[in-house]
């Protein structure tokens, strides 16, 4: 009775592992066969004439280390300024985030700062975001964190594909700025590699679903205003509102010209902290979505199938682990033919799941589109980086799991930002150097 348990358990884990490899491999021959395309260019995307008036919201809390070098790269947009509107919400900050804020907008007045006082504000960036919504007056809404460095015309490239009524929301390509810093951020950087240069593009090629990420991107002003705002549950308010956003029977489109530089976190514990927090709401929005997918009258099959296995994503890791355990015991029990034949299976995809977006050969992929041939060389350490994400992923789903049960909130954990990066931004060295 046991064996043939443990033989299902290792079956069906078989199987969702093959389905996301065959995604992934999938997603990586469309980005190979989309580079043979001659390259779109940014203007292609739509009216290049269309400049709606536009909103960029800036959630911080304790960011003064950063806030003024996002402020500057604000300053310096060459979006026309008499449509543009930055409002930063300083989310009960006890160091100079509200002070630095202040100064420059004393000196752009299209810069503004919205205070939230300590008991009001502090409570999750989906709390911070709804608070700046009412400041809003552009059509357009983007999102910019506050350790991010965007190019000059970053605006523009967002704004293009809104021309096109269809479009809902728009997403943008974070690159890590403060790669060379340690081997944590050395794989971080790759796997914003796959998981945008691959994943995000390939998606968008094939009309799939692609990821709002909640920075580096926009919705439009209309779509948040009929929902009601950002659902304040939600850790992760950025996956809730893709859904939201494809359910309404918008599209998102992915801009992958649209570079913006981020500031990684450079240890595993903030590692840890950062991915548990993504883990836990990506699994409350799969508890939430997953039925709401399968009944969409608005998606196509191969939309519900890819939304599924995009809302699955953080299982994959605890599948993984439990088919290695069930794998082993059927060994020691005296397995199948079928399950010895199988269990070849399990170590392959211990490598090939390395991260929670970006697959080994995706990011093998996305390095080579890239031009970042030494980087590839670092392509086999990303099995650690896997193996952290395995207790990391089984944690989450318990959390979430018996917070369910014993109704316990979900409690934001903010990432810290040091702001000590002195790379220079200079994206045609980035793209042939390591």
């Amino acid at each position: 009775m046991i064996t043939a348990i443990l033989q299902g358990i290792f079956l069906f884990s078989v199987f969702v592992m093959a389905v996301y490899l065959v995604r992934h491999y999938v997603f990586t021959l469309a980005v190979l066969r989309q580079a043979k395309i001659p390259k779109v260019k940014p203007a292609d995307f739509a009216d290049t004439t269309y400049q709606p008036p536009v909103s960029i919201l800036v959630p911080a809390q304790n960011e003064d280390q950063v806030i003024g070098r996002l402020l500057q790269s604000m300053a310096e947009l060459t979006y026309p300024k008499k449509k543009l509107q930055v409002v930063v919400i300083d989310d009960a900050s006890v160091d100079n985030t509200g002070k630095v804020a202040e100064e420059f907008s004393a000196r752009y007045n299209f810069i503004e700062v919205l205070h939230r006082s300590v008991g009001v504000g502090g409570k999750g960036k989906a709390a911070a975001m709804n608070a700046g919504l009412t400041r809003l007056t552009g059509d357009i809404v983007l999102c910019f964190d506050a350790d991010y460095s965007p190019r000059k015309d970053i605006v523009e490239k967002l704004v293009r594909p809104f021309a096109d009524p269809r479009v809902g929301a728009v997403q943008g390509r974070p690159v890590v700025l403060n790669e060379p810093k340690t081997l944590v951020t050395r794989l971080v950087a790759m796997e914003r590699m796959g998981g945008y240069r691959v994943d995000q593009e390939a998606r968008d090629s094939l009309e799939l679903i692609p990821q709002f990420g909640g920075t580096v991107g926009g919705f439009r002003r209309s779509v948040i205003q009929k929902l009601g705002g950002f659902d304040e549950k939600m850790l992760t308010e950025d996956t809730d509102l893709t859904f939201h956003i494809v359910l309404l029977g918008y599209k998102i489109r992915y801009v992958g010209e649209a570079e913006c530089y981020e500031e990684a976190v450079e240890n595993w514990r903030a590692y840890w902290k950062q991915r548990h927090r993504w883990a836990r709401g990506h699994i409350q929005v799969c508890f939430k979505h997953s039925l709401n997918i399968l009944r969409s009258k608005k998606l196509t099959f191969r939309q519900k199938l890819d939304g599924l296995l995009l809302l699955h994503i953080y299982f994959v890791p605890v599948i993984t682990l439990i088919s290695f355990f069930a794998s082993i015991s059927l060994m020691l029990l005296g397995a199948s033919s079928l399950v010895t034949m199988l269990w070849f299976f399990v170590p392959i995809s211990f490598y090939s799941f390395v991260g929670n977006f970006a697959p080994f050969f995706e990011i093998s992929i996305g390095a080579y589109l890239d031009g970042r041939n030494r980087t590839q060389w670092l392509g086999p350490l990303l099995v650690f980086a896997f193996l952290y994400n395995l207790p990391i992923c089984t944690k989450a789903f318990l959390d979430i799991l018996f917070g369910k049960l014993f109704r316990r909130k979900q409690e934001w954990a903010k990432t810290s930002h040091l702001g000590q990066n002195t790379y220079v931004i200079n994206p045609s060295v980035r793209l042939k150097k390591s």
